[in-house]
Parts: structure tokens; C-alpha cells; sequence
């Protein structure tokens, strides 16, 4: 993993505006309250593919935002990234010495922080960026392995960490997903240290 902390796109605004740090300054609204593309109710398998969109990307459901724009110095002809709420990028791979700032700037435009992206290069230096957004939850202290799934259903609690039965706990997920539904199933991801990508559905 490689972090590479950049300026959101906001803070650009900001700045060019003579506004950065200000305290007057209000958030920007939401661009894309709903999902463009929400598809069937799915939990931890793809949805259906839908076909081809304009960007040339082959894409899922669940994008939230798409987008082609210009990056130039880019290497390779896929990169995957997550923006996290602090406009950090957390990167698969390298992908060179410049930065992945045009692909997030543009989805940017519709999609707020944090959020799960894959570019595919058109041609030259154009790409095609689509993105999802996401739940991050920073679980300090931090919990063992990458990879834990808890089912909660009628009072049985079942946790499962990287594929294995555990009988430990994760109180934080359990008082995150508690607040949503008596009974439910969340999967999280480690990104990195204690930042875990999480996903909570009602049963």
C-alpha cells in the first residue's frame, strides 16, 4: 500500500478563492445523495454488470460516479485507489512518479470523500475513473487480522476473522452496526493500520 496525501479538490477551491483555513467557510452540499447506478440489494458479492458506458468502462452497479479525464505520466493501464476522508490516496501499486490528483479530482466533482476507485486508460494520456463510496471506521485499539465478519441474528453472535472462527470481539463494529439494525452482518477490510472499510446490512 502507498499513501499519497494530496489537495481535495475543495481545498483547491479554497485556496484559489482566498478562502483556505477560513473559518466562515460552510461545506459543500452533497453532489450525488443516491447512488446513480444502485442496482439489487447485494452484500459481498459483485452485482450484475451493466453494459459498457460511454467512459469505456465495463462497470458495476454499485459506481456511484464516473468520469474521463486527462493524467498525464501515469504508468500501466488500470490503477485501483481509495480516497480516504482526509483526501489521502491509498494506492495498490505504483504508478509512477505523478500523481493520481486528475482521476480524483474528477470524480470530486460528483462524489464526496471517502470513497473506492478503478481508472482504465482510453488512450494516450485520457482515462476512464469510475468510483463507489464507502464507509471508513477507524478501529483503535486496533482489532487482529485483515479480513472479520460478524453476524448478529435473534441474539446469536457469530465473528469470523480472516476466514476463521473467533471468539473474540469487535465492540466498535458491533456499536456501529447495533445503531442500524437489531440484527445485521458487517464486513470490514483493513486499508491500512487501524482504517478499516466497512459494509453493514440489516438481515
Amino acid at each position: 500500500m502507498f499513501w499519497r496525501r494530496r489537495e481535495t479538490l475543495h481545498e483547491k477551491l479554497l485556496r484559489e478563492g482566498g478562502l483556505e483555513g477560513g473559518q466562515d467557510a460552510e461545506p459543500p452540499a452533497p453532489l450525488v445523495p443516491e447512488p446513480k447506478h444502485p442496482g439489487p440489494p447485494h452484500f459481498g458479492v459483485p452485482r450484475a454488470f451493466e453494459q459498457a458506458a460511454d467512459t469505456g468502462l465495463q462497470r458495476f452497479r454499485e459506481w456511484d460516479a464516473t468520469a474521463t479525464t486527462e493524467a498525464t505520466g501515469l504508468e500501466g493501464d488500470e490503477v485501483s485507489f481509495v480516497a480516504l476522508p482526509d483526501g489521502s490516496l491509498l494506492v495498490d501499486e505504483e504508478v509512477g512518479d505523478e500523481s493520481l490528483a486528475p482521476l480524483a479530482d474528477a470524480i470530486e466533482e460528483q462524489l464526496r470523500l471517502p470513497y473506492r476507485a478503478r481508472g482504465v486508460r482510453r488512450h494516450g494520456d485520457v482515462w476512464a475513473v469510475a468510483a463507489s463510496k464507502i464507509e471508513v471506521v477507524d478501529l483503535e485499539p486496533d482489532v487482529a487480522g485483515d479480513e472479520i465478519e460478524l453476524v448478529v441474528r435473534a441474539g446469536e453472535r457469530t465473528l469470523t476473522v480472516d476466514g476463521a472462527r473467533s471468539f473474540g470481539g469487535a465492540p466498535r463494529l458491533e456499536r456501529l452496526a447495533e445503531r442500524r439494525s437489531p440484527d445485521y452482518v458487517v464486513h470490514a477490510s483493513r486499508l491500512d493500520g487501524s482504517l478499516w472499510e466497512v459494509r453493514i446490512a440489516p438481515l
